[in-house]
């Protein structure tokens, strides 16, 4: 099988899963409109188009005739889909990943072109049921929609056995409870809420730690925040995290939560805390209640609320004994419903069906 996708070179998400049939043994072509941020296999025909998106176009439709791929797989419905739409392919499958499907309503001219492609694609797949209803009022048939999650690599993903002390000690951790949060510092996952409920948390308890991971527009207004608030000796901005890094850092962790306003399906975030058996303390938005059974496998807090959240973060710095019972819970949903290969091999199954 021979797969065309078109998606950033700079997502994990959409690297995971094109290196994931490229090493099943399928010919892969990669066409990014951004420059990579990860090192690209040998058994992927990767290129970068970056002088515009006419240029592209051009480019592409050239290409697509000369390598003549089965299949077309348009990642995320922006600059992609002008691109899939007139690649000149015949068979093309689309993944919705949600801000492209939602923000896209607001502009008569996007709206036209993602509904033009939505379309044109012999089936779609996205990682919500709330996204499949989105999708159904383009006048997409509920038969062309398929829930195909991005998946948690579980065996990468795991607890360790021991934390990674020297890893935590390079973000001002050394022997005290580790709170994590990696999401990016831009308004809709509302970091501020975390900083102000780590002020109430460490106003009772001192010995935490809060490990921000991650960049963003936000990132100095958030720094001021945690400095007025006096507790910058407490939080720790790292920046990026090398992904080689993340399961050691996650997994050495105490506590995992995120403040996102929205969210469609669970993050894989959240989902590679819950993997790595470290209790989630997420904020219940979009469909975050399908994924967490509040105080069973992970807790809900009222986005937003930084005091509920302060109150649930000292619950489970106070007990250990229910640090574990929820993370053990929050890896088993995670590999029953969210392990990357078994999601991976329903794709697979799909691309098949088109063949």
């Amino acid at each position: 099988m021979k797969i065309c996708f078109l998606a950033a070179s700079n997502s994990i998400h959409s690297y995971k899963w094109i290196n994931y049939f490229a090493d099943q043994g399928h010919k892969v072509i990669w066409i990014s409109l951004v420059p990579a941020t990860f090192n690209i296999s040998n058994n992927i025909e990767y290129y970068e188009f970056t002088n515009g998106i006419l240029y592209s176009i051009y480019k592409l439709r050239k290409l697509i005739t000369k390598l003549n791929p089965d299949i077309v797989h348009i990642h995320y419905l922006g600059y992609y889909a002008l691109l899939g739409l007139f690649s000149g392919a015949r068979c093309i499958v689309s993944t919705v990943w949600g801000s492209d499907i939602i923000f896209k309503k607001k502009s008569f001219f996007k709206k036209q072109i993602v509904s033009r492609i939505l379309k044109k694609s012999k089936f779609i797949t996205c990682d919500a049921y709330f996204m499949r209803d989105e999708l159904k009022k383009f006048g997409i048939s509920e038969k062309k929609i398929h829930i195909i999650n991005f998946g948690i690599d579980t065996k990468k993903f795991f607890k360790k056995e021991k934390r990674d002390t020297e890893l935590l000690e390079k973000f001002n951790v050394s022997g005290q409870i580790a709170i994590i949060s990696l999401r990016n510092f831009e308004p809709v996952y509302d970091i501020k809420t975390i900083i102000n409920a780590a002020k109430i948390v460490l106003n009772e308890i001192s010995s935490v730690r809060f490990i921000l991971v991650g960049k963003g527009s936000l990132e100095n207004e958030l720094k001021k925040l945690v400095k007025d608030l006096e507790i910058d000796n407490f939080v720790n901005f790292t920046g990026f995290i090398d992904n080689q890094l993340l399961p050691s850092l996650i997994g050495s962790s105490d506590i995992y939560v995120s403040t996102s306003l929205s969210d469609a399906g669970i993050a894989a975030s959240t989902a590679e805390a819950m993997s790595c058996e470290v209790p989630v303390v997420i904020s219940d938005s979009a469909e975050n209640d399908k994924w967490i059974n509040n105080e069973n496998n992970g807790f809900l807090f009222e986005t937003q609320n930084h005091e509920q959240l302060a109150k649930i973060l000292i619950n489970l710095i106070k007990n250990q004994s229910l640090r574990e019972k929820i993370g053990k819970e929050g890896r088993r949903s995670i590999v029953d419903k969210n392990d990357y290969k078994n999601e991976m091999n329903k794709m697979n199954d799909l691309y098949l069906k088109l063949l």
